[in-house]
């Protein structure tokens, strides 16, 4: 929702309405995280960023309070990320994420570099990673990653939305973002469709109190399985888990 940045939001006036939306079905920190290589780290417009998002300040609703960070393309390996303004609001939280089709082999050997030089590595939208599998997932969060899936993604008819739903109902999830880009995509959705099935403990825990926890430079904590439920999303996830 940084205007005029990457490809969010186009200005200023097409973020307002976003803001004041969040701000009313209860988002109170909103990190702004537009895209970054990791191999462009030391010219990140970090600055440039600061400016853009005063301007934003100044017209927009007292809440959520906005906050700077980026989603890092791991496109290098061994690029220090510890610096505090590549973080998510200035913690040791790093939003990552790998190609979307071509996983590098030594992804978890990055991940767990990551989290041995002190960043949390913060690992987006698994379930969009072509190839991708409930056990991979299972590894990188024991190799120290913290796993954030998408809200859009939780009634997603295909493959991606069966994982998606497959990982909360292993367990594997931290917390979900809402990855909007100006546009409709809410995090409110997925609190709410979490709590019509009952899960209203996971709810909060993931699209809250883990977060809350991630810029406090907290680890976030253990979040239950949602309740498993037939259907056909259900019977694409089960095929999804028999291949993997």
């Amino acid at each position: 929702l940084l205007p005029g940045v990457d490809d969010g939001s186009p200005s200023i006036e097409a973020s307002i309405p976003v803001l004041e939306r969040f701000g009313a079905s209860g988002v109170e920190v909103l990190v702004c995280t537009p895209h970054l290589n990791a191999s462009e780290v030391d010219g990140a417009p970090y600055e440039r960023h600061v400016e853009i998002l005063e301007s934003l300040k100044a017209r927009a609703p007292a809440t959520p309070r906005l906050a700077l960070g980026w989603e890092i393309m791991l496109d290098e390996p061994g690029v220090d990320l510890r610096a505090r303004h590549l973080g998510l609001a200035g913690s040791s939280a790093v939003l990552v994420e790998f190609p979307r089709r071509g996983v590098p082999a030594q992804a978890g050997r990055e991940i767990a570099r990551l989290r041995h030089s002190g960043v949390v590595p913060v690992l987006a939208h698994p379930e969009r990673y072509w190839g991708c599998s409930v056990e991979q997932v299972r590894e990188w969060k024991r190799d120290g990653a913290v796993i954030q899936v998408d809200a859009v993604m939780l009634t997603h008819p295909s493959e991606m939305g069966a994982l998606a739903i497959g990982l909360l109902e292993e367990g594997l999830v931290d917390c979900i973002a809402s990855d909007n880009h100006g546009d409709v995509r809410s995090l409110a959705f997925a609190r709410d469709w979490l709590e019509a099935r009952g899960d209203t403990e996971q709810a909060r825990l993931l699209t809250h109190t883990n977060a809350a926890r991630l810029l406090a430079d907290e680890d976030p904590l253990p979040v239950a399985p949602i309740r498993r439920q037939r259907g056909v999303l259900s019977r694409l996830r089960n095929a999804i888990l028999r291949r993997a």
